[in-house]
């Protein structure tokens, strides 16, 4: 089993940053790509960044160039730096981990962007 911990969601003015963090604990060999997803209020939950074992990422066009994704030293944590936060970037902000063909989730960290 994987653990996860979600942090550094919160309430910003639109343009400003949050950073938020993830760690992976528990049965943390074998985990290889790791990522972020969105769930806005009404809407379904949407993949807003990942990262592969190796290093390559992938991002939803609505956050390319505002959002960046990377992974610390240890490999089980996640970050996701956000600038440029938008009111549309409200939602409640899901870490993600696969590991052995199997995803885990984390119970999710808030943001809310007030215009």
């Amino acid at each position: 089993q994987v653990q996860l911990v979600e942090s550094g969601g919160g309430l910003v003015q639109a343009g400003g940053s949050l950073r938020l963090a993830c760690v992976a604990a528990g049965s943390t060999f074998g985990i290889n790509a790791m990522g972020w997803y969105q769930q806005a209020p009404g809407k379904q939950r949407e993949l807003v960044a990942s990262i592969a074992s190796g290093g390559s990422t992938n991002y939803a066009d609505s956050v390319k160039g505002r959002f960046t994704i990377s992974r610390g030293s240890a490999k089980n944590t996640v970050y996701l730096p956000m600038n440029s936060l938008k009111p549309e970037d409200t939602a409640v902000y899901y870490c993600t981990v696969r590991r052995w063909g199997i995803n885990y989730w984390g119970n999710g960290t808030l943001v809310t962007v007030s215009s």
